[in-house]
């Protein structure tokens, strides 16, 4: 049975009607009768749940998929959601780009309906345990909204009261003020959240891993070059304590699942790695992920992911002995081809040539229920889940924030970055010893790029290691090394995305990012 998250998704946005006779009507719900029964407060709560799976989130078509094209790994050759346009970095406060309209507004609703809830479930008939639990839910899924709003947006209007209209014209609030929020609501909620669900329905409820993780992820991007110039050595530290929390929560069951290319099929989702995952049911709330790396291929590797790959024994092609160059694909980093389809790969029970996907050459494999000799013909929407937070991401976290937390890695650096390569098939997985800080950091950004890609994540690594004006500056290639177009990024812009023409409009109090 599929999980929780739709099996009591009810009727979200509440309208109150009073007839000529000031009664309460009993054929529908209102914001004031949703909360006497249990089916209603369950629903209401499902609700908040249910805004992951919007377009602006991590829903809709393939949105997080699409992400992967605003970085050096893929090329979005019709800009679906807009993505393109960031990439050549001619988006614009026009809403050229769908994503940075939707991103606004789909996060802001997710706020709104987690607002409501907070304010509201003491009128519930629950258990008071039950309902301080739900509420350290909906508190985390806050965070988690307004998250993706200071990522992106940077300051942004701080609400935290059940929507009304006089909230229409408020100012945006500094970003730090946003992110103690954030902070303070991931803090309360993984004081109450459970460590793990034993009932089957509750699969993919927030946790007390996923508040913590998601407070490491948060951290992490504080310290780093974007917010602080220099970095800053507190919130290294503090988002590597985070993250080692969650490398050390008793219970909790979290552990790399031991074949990258399986984690992320359907048949093992929810598995040891995930941490917290978008629960989708198809045909109700599906994604587009299969026919998106199938048939439209607006997910097309590029060569710069490609070449990131370096061989099977840890050397790069030029130094080591493994390298053909009339089979170039042969003998790599094993992530490469569970990862990506390259031409001469074998996909869907048939050999790939290098016009199979036109593009670039190359489509995603990750994410698709297709592998080399499953060619099975489904319908259009998908339904494995997405991880927005796996336990693989966990460990690259903490390497980074505890190495940048020190004068020079430690053992545990190195634990951690052992455990994901012994993991992916390396052989040897084992890093050179007497590391600097710099070669450290150099290992672990290519580390999370190849381990991580395909899954949205790169786009907020570059821009927080402040490498997006370097990497995204210039040509990109397709598989036989021939130039596509050329990409642009503006340094002094495009590190934060702008608030769209139609939100200035509806909300004079709103500032522009700059030079938009």
């Amino acid at each position: 049975m599929k999980r929780f998250l739709y099996t009591a998704l009810v009727a979200v946005t509440l309208a109150s009607c009073n007839n000529l006779l000031d009664t309460e009507p009993t054929d529908r719900y209102t914001i004031e009768n949703f909360w006497v029964s249990e089916k209603g407060t369950v629903g209401a709560l499902t609700a908040c749940y249910n805004s992951l799976t919007k377009t602006g989130t991590f829903g809709g078509t393939a949105t997080v998929l699409w992400e992967e094209t605003a970085t050096p790994n893929a090329y979005n050759y019709d800009n679906s959601a807009g993505f393109n346009v960031i990439a050549l970095g001619t988006h614009t406060s026009a809403t050229n780009s769908a994503i940075i309209n939707a991103r606004w507004n789909d996060a802001y609703g997710g706020i709104g309906r987690c607002n409501t809830f907070i304010a509201r479930v003491g009128n519930s008939p629950l258990d008071d345990n039950l309902k301080g639990r739900m509420k350290a839910e909906a508190k985390f899924l806050r965070a988690l909204y307004y998250n993706l709003l200071a990522t992106y947006y940077g300051a942004v209007p701080l609400i935290l009261d059940e929507p009304d209209i006089s909230q229409a014209n408020l100012p945006r609030a500094p970003r730090e003020e946003v992110v103690q929020q954030i902070l303070k609501d991931l803090n309360e909620a993984a004081e109450v959240l459970p460590t793990r669900y034993t009932a089957a329905t509750d699969i993919g409820r927030a946790t007390r891993g996923a508040a913590l993780a998601l407070k490491a992820r948060v951290l992490l991007f504080e310290a780093s070059p974007l917010v602080n110039t220099g970095g800053n050595m507190e919130k290294w530290a503090q988002a590597a304590i985070a993250a080692k929390t969650v490398m050390d929560l008793q219970g909790a069951g979290y552990a790399l699942y031991p074949d990258y290319r399986a984690l992320f099929l359907l048949a093992n989702e929810n598995s040891s790695e995930s941490i917290f995952d978008v629960q989708f049911k198809a045909p109700q709330y599906g994604t587009g992920f299969d026919v998106v790396l199938r048939q439209y291929n607006t997910v097309a590797p590029l060569r710069d992911l490609v070449d990131a790959y370096w061989m099977r024994d840890g050397k790069t092609k030029e130094e080591s002995p493994l390298y053909n160059p009339a089979n170039p694909y042969a003998n790599r980093d094993p992530r490469l081809d569970q990862t990506i389809v390259y031409p001469g790969a074998m996909f869907r029970g048939a050999t790939t040539s290098t016009s199979t996907y036109v593009n670039t050459g190359y489509t995603q494999k990750k994410y698709s229920i297709y592998d080399r000799e499953t060619n099975n013909v489904l319908p259009s929407i998908s339904e494995i889940n997405y991880m927005i937070i796996r336990y693989a991401d966990v460990l690259l976290m903490y390497a980074e924030a505890q190495n940048e937390a020190l004068g020079a890695p430690d053992q545990s650096v190195y634990d951690a970055l052992h455990a994901v390569r012994r993991r992916a098939g390396l052989n040897p997985w084992q890093l050179p010893t007497g590391l600097s800080k710099s070669e450290m950091r150099n290992i672990i950004r290519r580390e999370r790029r190849l381990e991580l890609a395909g899954e949205g994540f790169y786009y907020t690594d570059i821009r927080r290691w402040r490498t997006a004006e370097t990497v995204m500056n210039g040509p990109i290639y397709n598989h036989a090394g021939s130039p596509i177009l050329v990409r642009t990024f503006n340094p002094q812009r495009d590190y934060w995305w702008p608030i769209t023409d139609r939100q200035l409009e509806l909300n004079p109090a709103l500032e522009q990012n700059p030079n938009y």
